[in-house]
């Protein structure tokens, strides 16, 4: 009787152990806001997302206020095109807000944050966000610091 118990216990233990680590699973993979349909759908043009995936979120002063929801790319300007879905509570939003794009961290996970602007008409369905700035590329950023130092060494070097 007394082992029968303490499987009993065993048991309830391990499956509350496997709905946490699920419920962590779902956090960590943002499915958790998945079923979010209310809010409005708002775009954006940016000339290099790289690392920006469906569901990164949308951030302003550093709440989550909405979610990307498709990315897509324009062949005729080439740029790609980012969907985002702003949960219906921040409506107010001014029309000429400005998005980037930022890495949460050093090497973490990208997401698009929106600074307001000063305008008095607000953002609605289906309106685009004209005033971006595009990703940051780590790779880029260290070419250019290492180019410019291999130039500013050979000039130091040469008699004038």
């Amino acid at each position: 009787m007394r082992s029968r118990m303490i499987e009993i216990w065993v048991g309830v233990f391990v499956a509350g152990g496997l709905a946490a680590l699920s419920m962590l699973a779902m956090q960590v993979s943002n499915l958790t806001s998945v079923g979010e349909a209310d809010g409005y759908e708002i775009k954006a043009r940016f000339d290099n997302i790289s690392g920006l995936n469906v569901r990164s979120p949308v951030t302003m002063a550093g709440v989550r206020i909405g979610r990307v929801v498709d990315i897509d790319f324009d062949e005729k300007t080439f740029e790609a095109v980012v969907s985002m879905r702003i949960e219906s509570q921040y409506d107010q939003l001014p029309e000429d807000s400005s998005a980037s794009v930022f890495t949460s961290g050093l090497l973490g996970e990208k997401y698009v944050g929106l600074e307001p602007g000063g305008a008095l008409d607000n953002l609605a369905d289906g309106d685009v966000i004209h005033l971006t700035q595009s990703s940051l590329v780590l790779e880029r950023l260290i070419g250019q610091f290492l180019f410019s130092q291999g130039s500013d060494d050979s000039k130091e070097g040469a008699e004038p």
